[in-house]
């Protein structure tokens, strides 16, 4: 089953991205990256330049309906610019809509929100964005996992391998 990693084209914190991505691939999976250019992301570690990634597909032109489950890596500036990007947005929602896993971790959800995929539900991310998360109808709190449905929900990179076994476990039904 293929597996969408959401991402813009920088910011994104590599360790949300690269843990998850090698958990699907040994749970038997294929993970895509989509973003709204083609070409290569480029990951980091926190602020500091990392890797760069190839892009499998664009938001555009990637179909919810494709794929099994979504991740929502975070980083700042990843969240924050994966946001204004309408076919990434309308990607999301089309995902949500579907009912299918949807697992986010740190500042991956700002698109979420976006997307008004988080009215009604119980979430977790980086403590920052509890607000933002509450305005839009969430029920926030600080915990390592939080499952609500079909949403997977983590803080920070300390919470990967609960973040991990959820998406895995998510993958399974």
């Amino acid at each position: 089953m293929d597996v969408a990693f959401l991402v813009s084209k920088e910011g994104i914190e590599q360790v949300e991205l690269t843990e998850p991505w090698k958990a699907v691939e040994h749970g038997g999976h294929t993970p895509r990256l989509v973003s709204p250019e083609p070409g290569q992301v480029r990951g980091y570690n926190h602020l500091d330049p990392a890797d760069t990634f190839d892009v499998d597909v664009t938001a555009a032109d990637a179909r919810p309906g494709d794929y099994a489950a979504l991740v929502l890596p975070g980083g700042v500036a990843n969240g924050d610019l994966l946001r204004w990007q309408p076919a990434a947005v309308e990607f999301v929602r089309g995902f949500a809509a579907l009912g299918r896993p949807i697992a986010v971790i740190c500042h991956g959800g700002w698109i979420l929100m976006e997307a008004d995929a988080v009215r009604g539900k119980r979430i977790t991310s980086w403590p920052s964005m509890q607000t933002d998360f509450r305005n839009a109808g969430a029920t926030w709190v600080d915990e390592e996992l939080v499952v609500d449905g079909n949403l997977i929900s983590s803080r920070k990179p300390k919470d990967l391998p609960a973040f991990n076994e959820a998406l895995l476990k998510a993958l399974e039904q």
